[in-house]
């Protein structure tokens, strides 16, 4: 698979804060390359450094073996973060005005259709709801059909529809052959559609790998919480247990022997009050490899509740 985009060592800094701290990576055409971290982890400053909207203070980019400023701008689709385009156009003309950038243009009505916003082509951009107006945005990168394209917080203030709208939508530009690089911190959405993903922290690239590979090396094994006041010590040492302030951690308990600790449980006489296995995700890999917590709009660990009583 030849390489799309490319960036080796790159760094940028803004006065005394590293933005982006020798950061190499590249991405092969067709790939849907995810970037997580958080906000002021550097992904932005790195998505600017590849479509050549920032220059690196140091370090080599290229789309498609080309500097960024002389690639072929018909053939690259960005949607910043941000883009507050004229409120009052409607969608379609919106997209018709992008569309007339370029020789070669989709059908404007083909692309509303895609971005769900058949129905609303003829409202003014300020009378769209928030998750509207961002597939508008997203429609305006598409107008050019382009081979590679840059989308930074995609699926901000889209609500979960529309957001499972604009992955099936990823799905087929990448099944077509569209090289996509995409920036989030939803540990879902970079789970969904990723085929690697790359983990930001402090301008430093920490990992690079498929989803399922990072969460096998990095992600910790799966753990049973079982919500009591009983100490370890009630529990014979057939498993790992420690006590914490949410109860008894199980650690490396699989689903298969979820039921033999609940017998063993009822076995001691333990009484509690919920049982919750989680297995690791990405999160768990960020915050092992960082010791940073990607923030509130990060998808948490994923629990699932047992109920209490034994059943499972």
């Amino acid at each position: 698979m030849a390489d799309a985009l490319v960036a080796e060592e790159v760094r940028k800094s803004y006065g005394d804060v590293t933005a982006l701290d020798g950061v190499s990576l590249s991405v092969g055409t067709g790939e849907v390359f995810s970037l997580i971290g958080p906000n002021g982890a550097g992904k932005t400053t790195l998505v600017r450094a590849l479509t050549g909207t920032t220059t690196p203070d140091d370090g080599r980019v290229r789309i498609h073996g080309d500097a960024p400023a002389e690639a072929d701008r018909s053939r690259v689709g960005l949607l910043p973060q941000s883009f507050d385009p004229p409120g009052r156009l409607t969608a379609r003309e919106l997209l018709s005005y992008y569309a007339g950038l370029y020789d070669d243009a989709r059908d404007v009505d083909a692309v509303l259709g895609e971005v769900g916003l058949a129905a609303a082509a003829g409202t003014w951009y300020e009378k769209l709801s928030g998750g509207q107006q961002r597939r508008v945005c997203v429609g305006a990168t598409l107008v050019n059909d382009p081979d590679v394209l840059f989308l930074d917080e995609p699926t901000t203030g889209i609500d979960p529809a529309g957001r499972r709208s604009l992955w099936s939508l990823v799905d087929e530009l990448a099944e077509s052959g569209t090289t996509v690089f995409l920036t989030t911190h939803s540990m879902a959405e970079a789970e969904r559609l990723a085929d690697r993903v790359g983990l930001l922290a402090d301008g430093d690239l920490v990992a690079v790998g498929s989803p399922e590979a990072l969460v096998a090396e990095h992600g910790g094994r799966s753990r049973l919480v079982v919500e009591t006041d009983a100490a370890p010590s009630a529990v014979d040492d057939r498993f790992a247990v420690e006590a914490t302030d949410a109860g008894l951690v199980f650690d490396g308990v699989g689903p298969a022997e979820i039921g033999d600790v609940v017998g063993l449980l009822n076995d001691r006489g333990v009484t509690y009050e919920a049982l919750t296995w989680t297995e690791p995700d990405l999160e768990d890999v960020y915050l092992r490899l960082t010791g940073e917590s990607l923030g509130a709009d990060a998808t948490p660990t994923a629990g699932r509740p047992v109920p209490a009583g034994g059943d499972r």
